[in-house]
């Protein structure tokens, strides 16, 4: 069946519902390139604010899920799952959880990506490491989790191509918070990957592209419906980005910091976090494991174990832990200074994202270099007190950090005399 574009886009315009030929016919003719860029900008415009039915975003996952190749791990033993995250800053949730879980038997063979403006990327994260490889033909991708029970690499280019293409389209089109663009993004990536399970963080907060908690349970429901009405149990949890994840925002100081909780180190409730995700996980893998249970495995080694396997198996160099995990060396460091005694009650994620990517530790455009060795480097986290003079963070750079960017940051925190208890998992999403 034949349609035209511009018939197609008008019938979103004025508020219709898709077909799923319409929708199919849509989505093959894009990624041939006879429907151009300037249709398919102005159609995603028309579904931003015209919206999708349940029905139109099950059908456009799907479509997008088969305009590229679709990964078949069924000769990989056991149950397998996958994680993702809707994006954030100072996340290194994915360097210990994977391992985590994998050092209970569980296979975790999953495709991550890089960061992008305000939010890191788990790839260059990794790249940190000497040697570390995140390319490997699906063959060879399978072949490590067989052998290891892990693997953490780059998206295959042969994967969801509808989505590459489209996302990039939506990223210089301002139509990326758009509910339905966003889950069926996400979910036709789960789904081509392979696995039976997946865990979705669905971050909410000053550093999440979703605002309010009303937000991201709708678009957490929506992409928990779309995995189970294709068989793959699917759980979503809501987690807070009001504050960066961790101290470490850049690269390589987000992998010290992941090496470290990997060693049983860092705070109670950081470490707290990933074990309840971890518990989540391993038990859409079929194992219930108690929270103590899977505490000890950081504490006593069996993660790390798992961590230093799948490095090595990409080629890095674990020797290279110890450089790793010394302090940051760049030409300019500054230590921001707490002005007021009082309590840290606000740390804007966005805001220090944006900052680390001036640093050198992120980037504007897909093509912009990282400097592994930039970032930021935080001393307080919201709820902690402080004294006026009392180290808050530093900054890490090899370009001049200067006045105008330390303002800057110092606008991101926010010290009263009130203390605050924050709460990392909001909500967990299961049907």
């Amino acid at each position: 069946m034949t349609f035209r574009m511009v018939d197609l886009i008008q019938k979103k315009r004025n508020g219709a519902q898709f077909s799923k030929e319409e929708i199919d016919w849509i989505i093959e003719n894009y990624v041939t390139g006879f429907v151009p860029d300037y249709q398919m900008s102005a159609l995603a415009m028309a579904i931003y604010f015209r919206g999708m039915t349940t029905q139109e975003t099950a059908d456009l996952t799907m479509a997008m899920v088969n305009s590229g190749k679709q990964f078949d791990l069924r000769s990989i033993p056991g149950i397998k799952v996958d994680k993702h995250s809707t994006g954030g800053v100072g996340d290194k949730v994915t360097l210990i959880l994977a391992p985590l879980v994998t050092s209970f038997g569980v296979p975790v063979a999953k495709m991550s990506g890089r960061g992008l403006g305000h939010t890191g990327g788990t790839l260059d994260k990794l790249e940190s490491i000497p040697g570390f490889n995140i390319e490997k033909s699906e063959t060879d991708f399978i072949e490590q989790v067989k052998k290891t029970n892990i693997a953490i690499i780059g998206q295959s280019e042969e994967l969801v191509k509808a989505d590459k293409l489209l996302y990039a389209l939506r990223d210089v089109t301002a139509t990326v918070d758009i509910i339905p663009l966003i889950a069926s993004s996400v979910m036709s990536k789960k789904i081509a990957s392979g696995s039976h399970a997946i865990l979705l963080d669905v971050t909410v907060g000053d550093g999440a592209f979703m605002k309010s908690v009303d937000d991201a349970r709708v678009l957490a429901q929506t992409m928990v419906d779309l995995g189970k009405s294709v068989g793959r149990e699917t759980v979503a949890v809501i987690t807070d980005m009001s504050q960066p994840l961790g101290f470490a925002i850049g690269n390589r100081n987000e992998i010290t910091e992941a090496v470290e909780t990997l060693h049983g180190k860092g705070t109670h409730a950081f470490r707290t976090f990933i074990a309840e995700l971890a518990q989540i996980m391993l038990s859409l893998a079929g194992v219930e494991k108690s929270i103590e249970a899977i505490l000890s495995h950081l504490d006593h080694g069996q993660a790390y174990e798992k961590f230093v396997e799948m490095v090595r198996a990409q080629n890095g160099d674990p020797d290279a832990f110890d450089h790793l995990c010394a302090p940051l060396k760049t030409a300019y460091r500054i230590d921001i200074l707490a002005d007021r005694a009082g309590f840290v009650t606000e740390e804007k994620a966005y805001g220090m994202g944006i900052v680390a990517m001036k640093l050198g530790a992120g980037r504007v455009t897909k093509n912009d270099h990282i400097d592994f060795e930039a970032g930021i480097q935080l001393a307080k986290k919201v709820g902690d007190k402080t004294q006026k003079g009392e180290v808050l963070a530093t900054l890490y750079s090899n370009a001049v950090i200067t006045d105008e960017l330390v303002l800057e940051f110092k606008s991101t925190l926010v010290i009263t005399d009130k203390a605050t208890s924050p709460k990392e998992i909001i909500e967990i999403i299961r049907s």
